[in-house]
């Protein structure tokens, strides 16, 4: 009589956030056991196990990758007015997860890194990012690295507010003509799924964006923005001296208050950056994914009426 295999246990950081909480959702409806960090303790069920421990400390990491078949390294941090507040977790957690997982055997590790790694003289986070995926390069495990745009939907915290905002009317953007693509969760999600179901793709970086051809710009966003609205939207350009001012003195403040501020300097760098177009062609090609939402549609699933 044959044998069943035995069930996949796939561990993973940054399950409470944005991104992590659909993940989560997606591969337990699945039917993956699942290992999942976190900060503080969370009742178990069947198929989660809630590991209190952190990237920054080290705690728990070696308990989270020990019999996991698969990593999904999903955490991060985006906040900061010091290297050293993107670095804890961005570069050092990453090398610690690293670590932990080649010594436990782990079959495979996919970080969710950013597309802004591309560009990495942009900000310290961009820097972190970059050299977070470092890490992974010599984790002595096979490895794969997603580089995602913007990633917008229902429990985004970073995108969200000007999206409400332009949809109340008012759109406060940046005054440049760049382009940039847009990922809607549930597409991040579902071809992090696909990677899990895929034979191992070791080695690899993958773009992915939400298969529009060229991204879109601020115009293209206002304008489908105005279609759901259905009344016009007065467009505010912010200029880049502006932006840069007032997020230099927010890393003043950060720095002065140990606060960790979102808009800083660096960030009005990426802001400013007119290139974060990506292309899903290679990605579609090595694990079959598809994006579904585009973005009229991921606006409307993320403030339904």
């Amino acid at each position: 009589m044959a044998v069943a295999p035995a069930p996949r246990c796939v561990a993973v950081t940054g399950a409470t956030g944005f991104i992590g909480t659909h993940l989560l959702d997606l591969l337990a409806r699945r039917g993956i056991i699942l290992r999942a960090l976190t900060r503080s303790p969370r009742p178990h069920d069947a198929r989660l196990t809630w590991i209190v421990g952190d990237l920054a400390s080290g705690n728990g990491v070696e308990k989270l990758v020990a019999g996991a078949t698969a990593v999904l390294h999903c955490a991060g941090a985006v906040r900061g007015a010091r290297p050293a507040d993107f670095d804890v977790v961005n570069v050092v957690g990453t090398r610690r997860l690293a670590a932990a997982a080649a010594a436990a055997g782990v079959e495979r590790l996919l970080s969710l890194s950013s597309l802004a790694a591309r560009e990495p003289q942009l900000s310290m986070y961009a820097s972190s990012k970059r050299r977070g995926e470092d890490e992974i390069e010599h984790a002595g495990v096979p490895w794969t690295i997603f580089r995602p745009p913007a990633v917008y939907g229902p429990g985004d915290k970073e995108l969200a507010p000007l999206l409400r905002m332009m949809l109340h009317g008012i759109a406060v953007v940046p005054g440049h003509p760049g382009r940039t693509s847009l990922i809607y969760v549930t597409d991040l999600v579902a071809a992090i799924a696909a990677w899990l179901d895929a034979p191992v793709v070791a080695g690899r970086r993958f773009e992915l964006d939400d298969g529009m051809p060229g991204g879109y710009d601020w115009s293209d966003l206002i304008r489908i923005a105005t279609e759901l609205r259905g009344a016009r939207i007065h467009r505010l350009n912010v200029p880049r001296r502006v932006l840069a001012g007032v997020g230099a003195a927010n890393l003043w403040f950060g720095r002065a208050l140990h606060l960790t501020p979102m808009l800083t300097s660096g960030k009005a760098r990426e802001l400013f950056h007119e290139d974060w177009v990506c292309n899903s062609r290679d990605i579609q090609q090595a694990l079959g994914w598809r994006p579904d939402v585009k973005f009229a549609e991921g606006l409307r699933l993320t403030f339904p009426v």
